[in-house]
């Protein structure tokens, strides 16, 4: 279990509080945890779901197209009854990369498993070498959540750090901005409730560049949806 000091620190640098939130168990002990996830989202204003592992082919109901695809089906179970508890609470979201496609499953959407297999004609969304420094143009949908972060910007730069991206959108999301070169869902929201957001680049590895979308906004409006919670 880690957690990536560049978000940490991306979180940190806004006045808010980083807390890891260990994976509970799920075998034979369940019915004997001390700590709940309930337990979690009562104590915690937002919750960030970073990147990582991939999100397994058999949390949205398919078999992975090969075995190094088959992801962490454990941490998406656990995962997704975060977003649930969080959501039922009224308490604000991010997905950043994966944590933007489990926001997708967990409201009843897909993935497409790897880009490159399945979508063959697609612009390159990963590149082990450049990693972050990879890069292409983010189309923003016009009188979107985003675009009001973002003050009506309508295009941009992010990062591309993978390999897999949202296929069928999930009930109740709407798709806030696509890749610019191939269309490949980049953000996702739920319209139903106040926040949340899955975005599909690392906007903590934007901090402090500036031919890149800024990621402040993005943090300085999660931030601003827990205070509007906390205040009722």
């Amino acid at each position: 279990m880690y957690l990536e000091q560049s978000l940490a620190h991306w979180i940190m640098s806004h006045r808010a509080l980083a807390v890891m939130v260990p994976t509970l168990g799920f075998d034979a002990e369940v019915s004997r945890r001390r700590v709940s996830v309930d337990q979690y989202v009562d104590i915690l204003d937002a919750l960030v779901l970073q990147g990582g592992a991939d999100v397994s082919p058999a949390s949205y109901g398919q078999k992975p197209l090969r075995e190094d695809w088959s992801g962490d089906p454990i941490r998406d179970r656990y995962e997704i009854e975060l977003i649930d508890g969080f959501r039922k609470a009224g308490k604000p979201v991010l997905g950043i990369c994966r944590g933007a496609q489990l926001i997708n499953v967990a409201f009843g959407g897909t993935l497409i498993q790897d880009i490159p297999t399945q979508l063959p004609h697609a612009s390159r969304h990963v590149d082990a070498a450049q990693y972050d420094n990879w890069s292409h143009g983010l189309s923003i949908v016009s009188d979107s959540g985003l675009a009001a972060i973002y003050a009506g910007a309508l295009s941009a730069t992010v990062n591309s750090i993978h390999h897999q991206s949202v296929d069928r959108v999930g009930a109740g999301l709407d798709v806030e901005a696509r890749c610019a070169e191939d269309g490949l869902v980049e953000a996702i929201r739920s319209r139903e409730d106040e926040f949340i957001l899955g975005v599909q680049w690392h906007p903590e590895f934007h901090w402090h560049r500036t031919d890149r979308l800024p990621p402040e906004p993005l943090l300085d409006a999660l931030l601003a949806a827990a205070r509007r919670r906390t205040l009722r």
